[in-house]
Parts: C-alpha cells; structure tokens; sequence
C-alpha cells in the first residue's frame, strides 16, 4: 500500500509540476489560456517530457543538471539579495490578509508546505552508494531538508516586501514579476524564462523517476509485469506510455476555471496520497524496533517522534479539505483491489505446502 500510494502520489505531483510550467510559460510570452487551454498545454508539456525520457536517465540527467540552475540561481538570488528592495510597510500589510486566527492560517498553508518538501524521501534511494549510509544518508536528508527550509522561508518573506499582495494573488510567476520590479521587465521575462525551463527540466527527471517506482516494483510483483519492460536504453517506455495516458485523464478531470486552482487542487490531492506511505512508515517503526539493538531510550525517543509525526500526518489530512481526502481515499481503497488483482508473485503470494 505503501508502494502504491507513494507512487500515484508522483503521477499526480509530476501534473502539477506540468501546469507550473504552463503558468511560468503563458506569463512569458503574454498569453492568456482559457481552462481548457491550460489542460491542453499541460498534457502536451507530460507528453513532450514523457517522449524525451525513451533514451534513458543518462540524457535525462544531463539537461536536469544545467535546467536546475533556472530555479536556483532566481531564488536563491532573491531570498539573499531582495531584501535591498524589502518595504516592512507592505510586508505588514500583506501579512494575514483575510485576519485568519492561527490554527486556520496553518490548516490552509499546511498542504503547500508539505508539497514543498515532497520528494525529500527520494535521497535514500542511492543509500548503497554511501559510505556509513546509516549515519550519513539520514544528515544528508535532514541537512537539505533545513536548508530548502530556510531558503522557502527567506524567498517567500522577501517577496512579500517587494510586490503587493493582490498583484501576487493574480500572477503564476510570482518570481518572475519580483525581478521585472526590482529591475525591468526585461529581466523579469528572462528570470520567467529561466523558471519554465526550471519546471520543465524537473518534470523531465520526476516523469523518469516515477516511472522507475512503477517498475520497481512491477520487478517484486506488486504492479503488472508491463510496467518491468525496459528498452536498450533502460527506460520503461511501455510503463511511460501507459503512466502518460493515465495523467491526461487526471489532468482533464482536475480541469478548473483558473491554473492556480487546478494546481493548489493537484497539490492537495498529492499531499493526501503521499501522506499514507508517511503514516504507515511511522506505524511500521515501533514494531521495526524490537529486532534492532536499540537501548530502552533509543527506543522511547523513536515511539515519541513516531507519535508526534503521526498526529501531524493525520492532521495535515484533515486540513487537505474534503474533496482531497475523499479522493485519496478512493485511490487508497483501490490500490487495494489493485492489489489482488496484480499480485503473482512467489515472494508476496508464497505457495501453500499440503501433506499428501
């Protein structure tokens, strides 16, 4: 289930990926999309990033590695830079606009927070290729976790300084508007340029990727055998096809009348879904515990943050709304029979032994 749900929750975040990309694109060559517009852009943007996977990761890796500089060097230059052009006045003007008391600020920000963070779980998958991997993989995880952390914070505080909160609600590319403030318009298409090669570089590597977890796991018999099909090049591309076809569904089912609620509903959707494997890893650790040689403190220590964990897990659910959750549990209820209905494999479904 864990499986499962992880991986529908990549399906549906690879979406919402797509439709940024769309966002940052309309903003930088001026056009306007009607709903269905931004559908059609969107599953043209999945399908383009599906086919430039058939050659494989090696391709794959190499535009990645020169299209991640596009959001690196915008954000990273204004969460440092932009606060020359901080305005407190408008910051505190900006601030709780809509007066919500704490626990409503947090339910309705908790979502697109954990959206920020998803895909931090990714960097155990290379654990064999580390030294001391029980040590360093988990500071590596929460190293890069606290910097992505402090570096949302300081970008999202600038920006609020520079530009009026109306002129954010209304743009979907807020950075890209930053700059063309600070500077000239100019700079500012170029940044929003940057940013949708950024988007589309990211889609490239998450479109592999989640069509590595389906693999992965058809190769231990939890999904059909199709999606084990790998070319010369070692990509799915069979399993690609098919995970391309399921997104334009999902993507002409999410249709809404404006991109940023199509996106903010994707988000929502893949919180709860990617939510579940969280739940059932943290319910999994205390039971894990008694095969390990763990101390009596180690191991109240673990159960503590494992509890805690679960209680915000379970909380971030309640606060995705209840579309989202209804939803995700329909997917969640169908992996279920997903299951029963793929499942052939002797290590999973082990072959009852009878005495004659």
């Amino acid at each position: 289930m864990a499986n499962y749900t992880y991986s529908i929750s990549l399906l549906i975040a690879n979406i919402a990926i797509a439709i940024s990309a769309v966002g940052y694109g309309s903003d930088l060559f001026d056009v306007v999309l009607s709903p269905m517009g931004v559908c059609l852009a969107t599953i043209a943007v999945l399908w383009i990033t599906t086919v430039c996977n058939f050659g494989g990761a090696k391709i794959t890796g190499r535009i990645g590695s020169v299209t991640v500089w596009g959001v690196i060097l915008p954000v990273l230059g204004l969460s440092l830079f932009g606060w020359f052009w901080f305005s407190p006045s408008l910051y505190v003007d900006s601030w709780n606009p809509h007066q919500m008391n704490f626990f409503s600020a947090v339910s309705t920000s908790i979502s697109m927070t954990l959206w920020a963070f998803l895909g931090l779980e990714s960097a155990c998958a290379n654990a064999d290729a580390v030294e001391n991997p029980q040590k360093n993989v988990p500071i590596a995880v929460f190293g890069g976790t606290l910097a992505c952390a402090i570096v949302y914070i300081l970008s999202t505080n600038v920006i609020a300084g520079i530009i009026p909160n109306e002129a954010l609600l209304k743009s979907t590319a807020p950075f890209g508007l930053a700059f063309a403030h600070i500077f000239t318009p100019e700079v500012g298409k170029i940044v929003m340029g940057l940013m949708t090669l950024a988007c589309v570089g990211s889609l490239l590597g998450w479109q592999f990727t989640v069509a590595q977890v389906f693999k992965s796991s058809s190769d231990i018999g939890y999904f059909p055998r199709v999606f084990s099909k790998v070319t010369k090049a070692g990509a799915p591309v069979v399993g690609m096809l098919i995970l391309g076809g399921v997104q334009t569904l999902l993507a002409l089912m999410t249709i809404s009348p404006s991109l940023t609620k199509q996106f903010n509903s994707l988000v929502d959707l893949a919180v709860v879904t990617n939510l579940i494997p969280y739940v059932l890893s943290m319910a999994a650790l205390i039971p894990m515990q008694r095969y390990i040689n763990l101390t009596n403190g180690q191991i109240k220590f673990n159960t503590v943050i494992a509890v805690i964990g679960s209680i915000y897990s379970f909380y971030a659910l309640y606060a995705s709304g209840s579309t989202a959750m209804l939803m995700g549990a329909l997917v969640t209820f169908a992996g279920w029979t997903f299951y029963g209905m793929c499942i052939k494999d002797e290590n999973t479904v082990p072959t009852l032994k009878t005495n004659n």
